[in-house]
């Protein structure tokens, strides 16, 4: 097991986290400074539990707004799927119509052939 400091509001903590994911760790700890140093910025000096908690809630609000955009994307993907799987079917159907109109144009055709006195095909 891997272990990087971080910091956090001038304050470092080692943390503990699997081989190769310090760079992803220390990004994250980077995004938590960002909430902490925008929170100081609008409210000044204001306890860095309360801090911490008021980070913690931006960083939960941020989740909860990705997985709302996720589950819409979910399901736009899922309505997708669907519309061309119907879209398949119709594409099918209408190449089905067309052999079928194609091939009754062409027992016409063979048949006026014939009545004409045309050669007969065999």
């Amino acid at each position: 097991m891997a272990t990087v400091s971080v910091n956090i509001n001038g304050r470092s903590y080692r943390m503990a986290c699997d081989e190769g994911q310090e760079p992803y760790l220390q990004s994250l700890a980077a995004d938590v400074e960002a909430h902490v140093q925008q929170l100081k910025g609008s409210f000044g000096e204001i306890g860095d539990q309360r801090l911490t908690v008021m980070a913690a809630v931006m960083v939960a609000d941020e989740l909860s707004e990705a997985r709302r955009r996720i589950k819409i994307l979910e399901s736009d993907a899922a309505t997708a799927r669907a519309s061309r799987s119907m879209a398949v079917e119709e594409l099918e159907g209408a190449q089905d119509a067309v052999i079928e109109a194609m091939t009754r144009a062409a027992e016409r055709i063979e048949r006026l052939a014939v009545a004409v006195g045309g050669p007969r095909e065999t």
